[in-house]
């Protein structure tokens, strides 16, 4: 079984980055899910802007951009890891971070926004009134979309190893998800501001201190054991 792994996943999918990566989805889904628990009977507040919220206009085919992102999300953490290891659990560490520090925003100063009637039959207008039936209109501030989505960009900019027209393609989807974000009415412009500048700061703060050393040694603790056990 582990010859099989290391021999067909491992190439697609460094063994070692699996156990973080899910970590990384789990921390996403407790802190959003338990905001919503905790902030479920306070008053939310509205941030929608009238000089530029009122003025978007809804695009519904912008969904796609905005569901789609999660395969973006996907293979850009996974290519992440194939420019080494350190690397790799440094962005881990800003990723988890910036969870916490959304969990906090979300239970501090929750929110909320109002959302339009999606009236028309095409396929993107359902998958909008589906998006809206599954996603409650709060937890915006900052956008975990407009995070994510710069993550992937951040996290192989400037990197050689990368073609240059896989950087700059993911430099503009990210952008094209935080357009996104705003045509679909999932959230307000500052969300977006708020998601790029911590995203920023926190990939920062991990590339300056060695807290990913403990978050490294943590995760190689727990594959080193996996290892041995599947060795057997």
């Amino acid at each position: 079984m582990y010859k099989w792994l290391k021999k067909y996943i491992d190439p697609i999918i460094s063994l070692d980055c699996i156990l973080p990566l899910l970590s990384c989805f789990a921390l996403n889904m407790i802190v959003y899910s338990g905001a919503i628990a905790i902030t479920e009977n306070r008053y939310k507040y509205d941030f929608t802007t009238s000089f530029f919220d009122e003025k978007v206009p809804v695009i519904t085919w912008t969904v796609y951009i905005y569901l789609g992102c999660y395969l973006f999300w996907i293979a850009n953490y996974i290519l992440v890891r194939r420019l080494g290891k350190e690397h790799f659990y440094r962005f881990v560490t800003a990723d988890m971070l910036s969870r916490l520090v959304c969990g906090l925003f979300y239970i501090i100063i929750p929110t909320t926004n109002i959302r339009p009637d999606i009236v028309g039959g095409a396929l993107s207008d359902t998958l909008m009134r589906f998006l809206y039936s599954v996603d409650a209109a709060t937890n915006l501030f900052p956008s975990i979309h407009c995070l994510v989505s710069w993550f992937c960009y951040i996290g192989i900019r400037g990197k050689k190893e990368i073609p240059a027209w896989y950087r700059a393609f993911s430099c503009i989807f990210a952008i094209a998800v935080m357009i996104s974000t705003q045509t679909t009415k999932q959230h307000y412009v500052v969300d977006v501001i708020g998601g790029v500048i911590l995203a920023e700061v926190l990939y920062y703060i991990s590339g300056h201190c060695s807290l990913y050393r403990y978050v490294m040694r943590f995760y190689d603790g727990i594959h080193a054991k996996i290892e041995k056990r599947f060795k057997k």
